[in-house]
């Protein structure tokens, strides 16, 4: 059974001046399911993200967001979404509790159920203990927690992650992997972008890597992966003066050999996991000892490598896609504030 998209972008297209910044992207994001936006600086993430959630107006093109067009209907798209930024936007003059609290006023909801929610948040997001604390005081795992806490007092279907966990030191983010795998299993849609391949392989169901405002590829992290190159096999030694015996040993069996004396290694191309076995087997009947053998698959590094033509880890830590200084405002502005639909909350 087809799951009903909750995310799609049809032809979306940005120019600012001279300067096309997305040139007709397109996909859709079914519901409860994690699309992961990857791309090189400047490819033209954070602008789809903006003209997704209502901040920026396309040139061209429109999407829709839990069934709400962001052009003939804004107001609805900003109800059923939250969005959070590459920088958290918390007000650190207040509390972790008195953040949430505020943002929930905004929305209009109940004021019992915003004491519930924020108590509830502050648990799942684990800071319970210092909730009571002006955020300031917060380390910066602290406050992309509290971020994302924010963005979700109004239990939102879809939520946008634009760079969630840059900044954070490996610990956080795997813990905010965790909450994310949470969300998703309670039912909620995310489309993230990310400079973190790992994290695309971690979280995303589908994957869309743009680059010069254009999608150039799409698939599951493992479909991406086979694009750039086949499985290898990779034999390590346990002794160095086993390298050539090795190589011998396995050069009937494969097209080429790779040594790598340094690492104790041995490459070559993969034909399953029944010609893995099989070389397992010449090994353990002639005695040379083996530290490990396994499939190594291509890595979504080399995914942008063979798409883009350099490695992610050139990429610096912000997009820089945005040439929009004079279209930072909200192209839609509510007629009124009124309750779910707060005035300059676009931004949550």
């Amino acid at each position: 059974m087809t799951r009903t998209p909750a995310i799609e972008a049809e032809g979306l297209v940005k120019h600012f001046g001279d300067t096309v910044a997305v040139d007709g992207v397109s996909f859709v994001v079914p519901e409860g399911s994690v699309l992961g936006l990857l791309g090189p600086n400047g490819a033209g993430k954070t602008t789809t993200v903006r003209m997704m959630t209502t901040l920026t107006r396309p040139t061209a093109g429109t999407a829709r967001v839990a069934g709400h067009d962001v052009l003939r209907d804004p107001a609805a798209v900003r109800r059923s979404m939250g969005l959070t930024g590459q920088a958290a936007t918390v007000d650190e003059l207040l509390t972790g509790r008195e953040n949430l609290r505020l943002i929930g006023s905004l929305y209009g909801l109940d004021k019992a159920y915003i004491r519930r929610a924020s108590d509830e948040l502050l648990e799942r997001f684990s800071l319970s203990d210092a909730g009571d604390r002006i955020a300031k005081t917060y380390s910066g795992g602290m406050r992309r927690r509290l971020d994302l806490a924010v963005s979700l007092i109004a239990t939102p279907p879809v939520l946008f992650l634009d760079e969630p966990t840059t900044g954070l030191d490996p610990r956080s983010r795997v813990e905010l992997w965790e909450v994310l795998r949470e969300l998703v299993a309670d039912g909620t849609t995310l489309l993230l972008t990310t400079q973190y391949l790992e994290e695309a392989d971690q979280l995303a169901d589908n994957i869309v890597v743009i680059d010069r405002g254009t999608v150039i590829a799409e698939g599951t992290p493992l479909q991406l992966k086979d694009q750039s190159g086949a499985a290898a096999l990779v034999v390590t030694v346990s002794q160095a003066p086993d390298l050539e015996a090795a190589q011998a040993l396995m050069r009937p069996h494969v097209r080429e050999v790779h040594v790598d004396a340094g690492a104790r290694q041995l490459t070559a191309p993969a034909e399953g996991l029944g010609h893995m076995t099989r070389i397992a087997g010449l090994f353990e009947e002639s005695g040379i000892v083996l530290d490990d053998i396994g499939l190594k698959r291509p890595s979504l590094d080399d995914v942008f490598l063979h798409l883009t033509g350099h490695r992610a880890e050139a990429l610096p830590g912000t997009d820089a896609d945005e040439p929009d200084q004079p279209d930072r405002q909200p192209d839609h502005q509510p007629d009124h504030q009124s309750a779910g639909d707060p005035a300059g909350e676009v931004s949550r």
